[in-house]
């Protein structure tokens, strides 16, 4: 943005925040490659102008999306303290960008979300003005209500009461007969309403829309953005039980109530069950395993049952994947450097890391530390060896 531009360009994302709504965003139809390859090399030169060194690219989008030097500086310049304001040139960018209609420079912008909402949600209990990154949220919520229709996302939940080809039930209704070709519909996210502002009451549903978008788009996130989202789910989790190593000032305890925590759960799904099966994806997957458990630590302090639930199946799984790569041989009786589970004598359940008869006891006294405290002083990354 020059200053050249007339008075209308100066409109600050306050006001422009105030007048997001659904019919904002223009449908996803795929623009012509020239048109793709205009939009892209202006979003390019008017994003040089915010960061001081972009290098040069014959693939603009691609390069946007993937290039390190070019996502580590908007990342550094989104966990500014002085970042997220109206008048903050980056916001601007990111919003003008998801607005371009692009599918491709949409993804950009989707890219960031995680840094997006760990710096919103961490700044926005101290009551700071944040219209940049409300504008960022409300096109991108406005982009869902838009693609949804007013309809929820729902799934079909299989009915174990009636046959399959996999199985028999154990005890069939009287009815099963006339049920079985009848669904049982799971609403996983409800229809969504046009909002203009974010209000406190409305702040974690809209960050969790975004969220959402980019759960959508998980498999196309750069393995970066990926370690970001993990990272800032750490974040929320541990609240003031330790120093954010993000950059990010401490408020108030984040709250993490379902409609947050629900897609929370289902990208760090895809981290630890995709990333898990692939030695390459370690990172990822090991990423997540640390969120997980700090996640599991704060839904046991807020007496969480959805939240215990998930987080102990997601643990469960990363076990099952260190096995499956560190076991080829179908000997899967060990449980060494695994996050493994167990009952100890009381009933309660475990996860341990490196189990011997001799080191149980000294597990048992470790328990009672704060998980966020060890994991904000681990400097390396996390691997099988942690103890739970």
């Amino acid at each position: 943005m020059t200053n050249d531009d007339d008075d209308t360009s100066t409109q600050t994302l306050e006001t422009v925040a105030e007048k997001v709504t659904e019919n904002d965003i223009p449908t996803m139809a795929p623009p012509p490659q020239d048109s793709h390859n205009t939009k892209s090399e202006a979003a390019m030169e008017s994003l040089s102008a915010i960061i001081p060194s972009i290098p040069p690219s014959q693939n603009p989008s691609h390069s946007l999306l993937h290039d390190p030097q070019i996502s580590d500086q908007i990342t550094a310049l989104l966990r500014h303290p002085s970042s997220g304001t109206g008048d903050n040139n980056l916001c601007r960018w990111l919003y003008d960008t998801f607005q371009s209609g692009d599918p491709k420079l949409q993804l950009v912008v989707i890219r960031f979300v995680p840094v997006i909402a760990c710096a919103y949600l961490s700044r926005a209990t101290l009551r700071r003005p944040l219209a940049g990154f409300e504008a960022i949220l409300l096109a991108l919520y406005a982009h869902e209500t838009t693609s949804r229709a007013g309809q929820p996302v729902t799934v079909n939940v299989p009915d174990m009461s009636n046959p399959s080809l996999y199985h028999e039930p154990t005890s069939p209704t009287k009815n099963s007969t006339n049920n079985s070709t009848s669904l049982h519909i799971s609403v996983v996210s409800p229809s969504l309403e046009p909002h203009r502002t974010v209000r406190s009451t409305r702040r974690a549903w809209i960050v969790g829309v975004a969220l959402e978008l980019y759960y959508s788009k998980i498999y196309e996130m750069p393995l970066n953005s990926k370690v970001e989202f993990c990272e800032s789910v750490r974040v929320w989790a541990c609240g003031e039980s330790g120093p954010s190593q993000l950059g990010e000032e401490q408020g108030r305890r984040i709250s993490l109530p379902w409609e947050l925590l629900q897609p929370i759960m289902r990208v760090l799904g895809h981290c630890v069950v995709y990333c898990g099966g692939s030695k390459d994806n370690m990172v990822i997957f090991d990423a997540a395993m640390v969120a997980c458990k700090a996640l599991h630590e704060r839904a046991v302090q807020d007496i969480n049952p959805k939240g215990i639930l998930v987080t102990e199946s997601l643990l469960r799984l990363g076990n099952s994947s260190i096995i499956s790569l560190e076991e080829p041989n179908d000997n899967k009786d060990q449980e060494n450097d695994t996050y493994c589970d167990k009952n100890d004598n009381n009933g309660h359940l475990q996860l341990l890391g490196d189990s011997t008869d001799e080191e149980e006891e000294d597990d048992d006294d470790d328990e009672s530390e704060d998980i966020c405290s060890d994991i904000n002083n681990h400097s390396g990354p996390i691997t099988g060896d942690l103890e739970y």
